[in-house]
């Protein structure tokens, strides 16, 4: 679903609230609805569609607490210490299995 417009906005809560005017906040004197240009067409162009995106993705990159040296270095150890444990588990798994098989159920 598109993301509504501020002039749309605007339009919908003029609809929903009694028509009671507000002061500005500004000092020059209001323009009237019609008079007001688009700005969204007029002053920029179109951007890619993905590029808040990666505005946000890079963002919250800069929020990561980055391990530093030493936790790569303890993490990367301790991942290859279990790949050889659980490697050499099932290696002596799968001896004692073709043991089994040639041993016991061939013959």
């Amino acid at each position: 679903m598109a993301r509504q417009t501020r002039q749309q906005r605007r339009q919908r809560r003029a609809q929903q609230q009694p028509a009671v005017e507000r002061p500005r906040p500004s000092a020059r004197p209001a323009e009237p609805e019609e008079r007001r240009p688009e700005r969204h067409d007029e002053r920029r162009p179109r951007s890619f569609p993905g590029w808040r995106f990666f505005q946000e993705a890079l963002a919250e990159l800069g929020k990561v607490e980055w391990p530093n040296q030493q936790a790569v270095v303890s993490g990367t150890a301790v991942v290859l210490i279990a790949c050889l444990i659980v490697g050499a588990f099932l290696w002596l798994n799968d001896e004692l299995w073709k043991y089994v098989v040639q041993h016991v159920l061939l013959r």
